[in-house]
């Protein structure tokens, strides 16, 4: 099978077409034909080895997968002896694992990390959804305990998991800002968000206005900047910082924000997203009430992957990129 292949640690041009073996399945696997595959900064970040101390996991000299991606989208076309949720030829989504193997024409994916695809998604719509929505999910859902009626903010609201978290917050009943670019304010409102700021023009931290809940996804603003726009029982969710620190990534923000919360009336939380299959059927069924829609921005071939990595790692990708392995997967 081809497969973008990654010997060495360093940036998207590392990444080779090759042809390669189809990875063999346990009993409780699932042969994935992949037809697309979701693009995450977690992606370009594991192409250059970052953040250092993650190497002992991804392994230390060279990736101990040689293949990257972990969103998927795909047929099933065979199942270990243990499987009981799939059969050959459901279509399916999900997560591919930490060390990846999604960015080639099949992939080993573990039956508890996939659920039936949404019907009224396509395969690039479906594996935009697995990380992003379920750090949207996580974070507005269950760390931040959204409720009806409750003001929401997200800065970086037009990227891959603000746009999933702008349509989460909204479908649980809340008043939902999205701060974002000129260029995505039009966006935003497509997506449901009530109030849209352009960073460009607007600080929305000196605007007066105070939110119960922010979710933070780009880290250009100051902890203290933040904590002014929040209620004085707010909740923010540091999940950005980038891998500017090449040992820790964001780990020094997120440690700085738990000190600079830890004696005021506020509340900061931090967290690390999991595969859990039951936060797949969430989404599911989220896109299928209508209620949740994944935004793509661009798609690009196999054989283009170093490029879509490239792409994602500058930081300002619309919504998702989605990598299409098959012909046939926008059906």
């Amino acid at each position: 099978m081809k497969a973008i292949v990654q010997d060495t640690y360093g940036s998207a041009d590392v990444l080779k077409l090759r042809d390669i073996d189809k990875p063999a399945i346990g009993d409780h696997d699932v042969l994935l034909r992949v037809r697309a595959a979701g693009v995450n900064p977690a992606d370009w970040a594991i192409v250059g080895g970052l953040p250092y101390i993650a190497r002992p996991l991804y392994g230390m000299g060279r990736p101990k997968n040689p293949v990257r991606g972990t969103d998927v989208a795909g047929e099933v076309e065979a199942v270990g002896a243990g499987v009981t949720r799939f059969r050959p030829g459901d279509e399916v989504f999900g997560w591919c694992g930490q060390l990846g193997g999604a960015f080639a024409e099949y992939a080993s994916v573990a039956e508890n990390a996939l659920v039936l695809k949404p019907t009224r998604l396509t395969f690039v719509q479906a594996a935009a959804v697995p990380m992003a929505g379920t750090v949207g999910l996580l974070a507005v859902r269950d760390h931040g305990q959204v409720q009806a009626g409750q003001k929401v903010l997200v800065n970086g609201a037009s990227g891959g998991i603000g746009t999933f978290a702008v349509q989460i917050a909204k479908s649980l009943g809340a008043h939902v800002t999205g701060v974002t670019s000129t260029k995505n304010v039009d966006l935003l409102r497509s997506i449901g968000a009530d109030e849209v700021v352009d960073y460009t023009k607007v600080d929305f931290t000196r605007t007066g206005l105070r939110y119960d809940f922010i979710l933070d996804n780009v880290a250009n603003r100051s902890l203290s900047d933040l904590r002014r726009a929040l209620t004085p029982k707010g909740m923010l969710v540091p999940n950005g910082g980038g891998f500017d620190h090449r040992w820790v990534a964001s780990g020094g923000r997120l440690i700085k924000a738990k000190l600079s919360f830890a004696f005021v009336s506020q509340t900061v939380r931090t967290f690390i997203a999991k595969s859990k299959q039951e936060n797949l059927l969430v989404l599911r069924e989220l896109i299928e009430a209508g209620k949740v829609t994944p935004v793509i921005d661009r798609t690009y071939p196999l054989s283009e992957t170093p490029q879509a990595i490239a792409y994602v790692g500058q930081g300002h990708a619309r919504g998702k990129v989605v990598v299409t392995v098959i012909n046939g997967a926008t059906a």
